[in-house]
Order: C-alpha cells, then structure tokens, then sequence
C-alpha cells in the first residue's frame, strides 16, 4: 500500500538496525484518515473471505481492527494481556513473546465471544517472529473456529514470522512489507 509506505518513510523512525517506530501515526497517536484508508484496503483484500469476526491484541491493534471491522460489518474481539479479573477464568488462553518488549506475556479470550464455526480474520499492526499472531491462532484453534485470513499493516519481511506463516499455509496480507533496514534507509520488497 504506496498511501502507508510513504507515510512511513515520512514519519517513521528507525531504532537500531530491527526496530521502526510509527506511533506517531499508527500506534499510539494514531492518523484516523490512514487508518480508514488501511480499513478498506483490508477489506478489498479480503472481500472473498466470509468473515464474521475480526480479532487482535490488545492494544496498538484495536484501532486498526475497529476501522477495519466497519467495512466488514463485523465485530472485533481483542486478546487482552495478563489476568483480569472482571473476564473470569472461562476463557482462551494462550501465550505471547513481544518483539519489542522482549517479555512473553499470557494473553486470553472469553470463551463467549469466540465460537466453533466463526471465520475470523485476525488484524494488527505489526509483524515481526511472528509472536503475537501464533498466539491468536493457538487462541481461535482452541474455539473450534478457522483463521480466514490474516492482514497486517506493516510486515518486517527480514525477519522470519511472515515466512512462517504462509509456510504453514495462512493467507497473510501485509500492506507495507519493510525488506531491511540498511544505512538508516527503509527499504520495501
């Protein structure tokens, strides 16, 4: 997607020779125009899937997955990260290592929100090793329901968790896929 790329080269900040920091348009300040424009590109990328739920973590997903949702008229449902105690303990679980934060953390749905039979396609901003989304999948396995598809806004294509996933046969669509990190230069492939 030209519209997020540029944004990127724009806006985005390098960390090192791994990290872009885009909060200041997609994860922590967040451009709303960009995102609707994300929101339908997702959709016109899976408008052939029969989705009835969009799931994410929480919480730089949400947006994301919310903008996304209203073109799929569709609900969202966000992983939430560590215990809480007003989700009780009926729920899916599973397990997530951030990338960025460099910690694995527990995360859990309730189990009324995800249902056997439910064609979910799972949303977020980034995609690293691939962490986050694995522990989504485990999460949607364990509910009986099918992984329709999988759309991220920005895929670092130098390390291995895009790979992994289509390797293991899921539809992953990546809007801006970041080929290195060279000389302080982005470059997209």
């Amino acid at each position: 997607m030209r519209l997020l790329e540029e944004r990127i080269l724009k806006d985005g900040e390098i960390v090192g020779s791994d990290i872009v920091k885009v909060d200041m348009f997609l994860n922590h300040q967040v451009d709303v125009g960009l995102l609707c424009e994300i929101g339908k590109e997702f959709k016109r990328l899976f408008a052939d899937a029969n989705i009835n739920k969009i799931v994410t973590i929480e919480a730089s997903g949400i947006g994301i997955a919310c903008i996304t949702a209203q073109y799929f008229s569709v609900p969202v449902v966000f992983a939430k990260k560590g215990n809480h105690r007003n989700v009780g303990n009926d729920i899916y679980a599973g397990e997530v290592f951030s990338f960025t934060k460099g910690v694995t953390t527990q995360i859990g749905i309730s189990k009324r929100y995800i249902q056997p039979g439910d064609r979910i396609l799972i949303i977020d901003d980034f995609l690293a090793n691939g962490g986050a989304v694995s522990g989504l999948i485990g999460i949607i396995q364990q509910a009986g329901a099918t992984v329709e598809g999988i759309g991220i806004c920005i895929e670092k294509g130098f390390q291995d968790g895009g790979k992994k996933l289509r390797d293991a046969g899921y539809r992953l669509e990546s809007l801006a896929v970041i080929k290195s990190i060279d000389d302080g230069q982005i470059v997209f492939g």
